[in-house]
């Protein structure tokens, strides 16, 4: 049975990729397909993303990394796919996904979605979030795989906080504050 894991991956995440990874037991083959938006300006191009997860993936010898446009069913037809692989973070994750589900289901009665829990370490993880946090500074290092952690700091022009710290000058020492006493 082949699944396809859709979203725009920018970035991919190491929440993402727990859910690949996971995919890939469960299906002959899972198909990570990257939605090309024109409607979005990414930090990253479509064969940038191509080219990071398939890095990312490289270990998992029954996983396929694509680009597509328009309906997610019609790919899916097109792949000979039976399965759209979806993560759930939260609540509010499960009403949005149900939605898309349903309306998925109208549009093509052979493509069935399945809804994988993601693990507890990634359930507030984003890529919107990833962005936000590199975007002012801060380390992203346990969120994404060193290789894209380092493309997204080059994005920003910011210095990796793990790989690269940024030397700070040394604190002069306090003046001594005792009040002397006049004799």
């Amino acid at each position: 049975m082949i699944a396809i894991y859709p979203g725009s991956f920018d970035p991919i995440t190491l929440g993402h990729l727990d859910l690949i990874q996971r995919g890939s037991r469960l299906f002959e083959r899972v198909i990570v397909a990257v939605l090309r938006n024109p409607n979005k300006t990414p930090l990253f191009s479509v064969q940038q993303r191509l080219e990071q997860i398939r890095l990312s993936t490289q270990h998992l010898p029954n996983v396929e990394v694509d680009s597509f446009d328009g309906l997610t069913v019609n790919y899916a037809q097109m792949r000979h796919a039976q399965v759209l692989l979806r993560g759930l973070r939260a609540v509010s994750d499960f009403e949005v996904e149900l939605q898309m589900a349903h309306t998925n289901k109208t549009l093509s009665t052979q493509i069935e979605t399945v809804f994988l829990a993601t693990s507890n370490e990634y359930s507030f993880l984003s890529s919107s979030v990833v962005r936000e946090i590199a975007r002012f500074g801060g380390s992203i290092d346990h969120l994404v795989p060193p290789h894209i952690a380092l493309d997204i700091y080059q994005c920003y022009n910011h210095n990796s906080p793990m790989l690269n710290p940024i030397s700070t000058e040394a604190i002069p020492p306090l003046k001594n504050m005792s009040v002397e006493r006049e004799a």
